[in-house]
């Protein structure tokens, strides 16, 4: 059996009095999701999360790592994946979609992701962080 790891956040910023978290769009698959990505030797879960964001998305991000969700699936036959994901609040708010690999990227209402987020565990997660930031702000 193959393992993978990867990590990433639930990236947030306030808009107006709202919060918005940030959604990208796979090119692959189509799928909305957060930013992540495989860790590389040598990296902390954090830097692989801050990396992968920078990447995916061109934004800064001071990560919260009190707030840590993990979710474990099998992407393919004989392959187990866990993901790590933080809190993180943006630095910038403007966003460069990384081309080979993001189709999309969009700010949201904390309160609507639920109803682009493509996979039952980010809508979860997505409900404790909607508490996690309560407490943050």
């Amino acid at each position: 059996m193959l393992h993978e790891k990867s990590c990433g956040a639930i990236v947030y910023r306030k808009y107006h009095g709202n919060t918005e978290i940030l959604l990208i769009k796979h090119i692959n698959s189509g799928h909305w999701s957060f930013p992540k990505g495989h860790v590389e030797d040598g990296e902390t879960e954090v830097e692989t999360a801050m990396r992968e964001i920078k990447e995916e998305t061109d934004i800064d991000v001071i990560i919260d790592p009190t707030f840590r969700e993990t979710v474990t699936y099998s992407p393919k036959k004989d392959t187990m994946k866990v993901v790590v994901y933080f809190l993180a609040r943006a630095r910038n708010v403007d966003y460069h979609p990384q081309e080979d690999e993001i189709a999309e990227v969009r700010w949201v209402d904390i309160s609507y992701a639920s109803n682009i987020l493509s996979y039952e565990n980010d809508k979860t997660i997505v409900t404790k962080a909607k508490s996690a930031i309560k407490e943050a702000l």
